[in-house]
């Protein structure tokens, strides 16, 4: 996984050099799923604090003949919910037309009590939700807005562990704030689309995975998106059933580390030997973290391995050695 994931790094590195110097282009390999910036807030009730990013997102699209169900956070001014809305693609004169159920402060004080302060968490719902069933095998998309600490691979990460998958997802805020409001409130409107009634347990283990992520992703010096695929590698390892005791939970968390080229303090490991631990005696459906995992290697480079990826790398270097040519002619 190193050396694949090492060989993808280095020839987008060298595009997006290349590119820069003697092109006007954008980078033609770059992933359309980005990852905020993250700040210390974590509330959704301090919406004033930092900046959104850069938006995550998988450019989803959802329309109301799609029958997508509607998570608004509880405390939501009507003009804040009508900021939200538009994020969302959605029209006030059709409000009506969407099933809608409300997230409020003290459903997300139940669910994360354990994981971040109440100062944290704060005293507003304010993040919202629209999901809505995608086509069986698709996966998760995810399209985030004013969410600051909340990425797409964590979003992504925490529902698959959960048990939601092949669903379209936009979350947002109506200014820039953590987004933990919507991850409760995907689990609630995810029940009431599905009628199906999520296990509790694996809904707490989720939400560590997702508090641990975001605390990870702050103290380690390293992209998100590493973060975010080490740890569903380390899923798929106990999917497959290759993590049976805390030593070797460990020896593989320092092993990921090194393919990731990331740091990880004897905190980290601690933190995340904890997760992997709850994760390993929870009831989950590994199919879905398994296809969750799938999807980060491709992204980190199981196009390595198509002819159809370095056909496009020639092409692209062909076309770019003409150009320079041509500066010389």
């Amino acid at each position: 996984m190193s050396k694949i994931k090492n060989k993808a790094k280095g020839i987008v590195c060298t595009v997006l050099a290349a590119s820069m110097l003697f092109t006007a282009n954008p980078a033609v390999f770059a992933s359309d799923t980005q990852t905020t910036q993250t700040t210390e807030s974590k509330s959704d009730s301090n919406t004033d604090s930092g900046t959104a990013g850069s938006e995550a997102n998988d450019k989803v699209v959802i329309d109301k003949n799609d029958k997508p169900y509607l998570c608004l956070g509880a405390d939501l001014t009507p003009d804040q919910r009508s900021k939200v809305l538009g994020f969302m693609g959605i029209e006030l004169t059709d409000f009506d037309k969407y099933d809608v159920v409300y997230v409020n402060n003290e459903e997300e004080h139940k669910y994360l009590d354990s994981y971040i302060s109440s100062s944290e968490i704060g005293t507003r719902s304010l993040s919202s939700v629209l999901i809505t069933k995608d086509d069986k095998g698709a996966g998760l998309s995810i399209s985030t807005h004013n969410i600051n600490y909340c990425t797409v691979g964590m979003y992504k990460n925490a529902l698959a562990t959960a048990g939601i998958t092949d669903a379209k997802i936009i979350v947002a805020g109506p200014s820039p704030i953590s987004g933990t409001a919507a991850l409760v409130g995907t689990f609630k409107a995810y029940e009431e689309m599905t009628g199906k009634t999520l296990n509790e347990d694996v809904v707490d283990a989720s939400l560590d995975e997702l508090v641990t992520t975001g605390e990870l992703n702050q103290s380690i010096d390293g992209d998100s998106q590493d973060v975010e695929a080490m740890i569903a590698d380390l899923k798929q390892q106990l999917a497959d059933g290759k993590l049976e005791t805390e030593d070797q939970i460990k020896e593989a968390i320092k092993d990921a580390a090194k393919d990731y080229d990331l740091k990880l303090s004897d905190d980290d490991i601690a933190k995340l030997t904890s997760l992997l631990m709850k994760l390993k005696d929870a009831d989950i459906d590994w199919d879905s973290v398994i296809n969750q995992a799938s999807d980060w290697a491709s992204k980190l480079g199981d196009k390595i391995g198509d002819p159809g990826f370095w056909q496009k790398v020639g092409d692209f270097f062909a076309e770019l050695w003409d150009k320079i040519k041509s500066i010389f002619n």
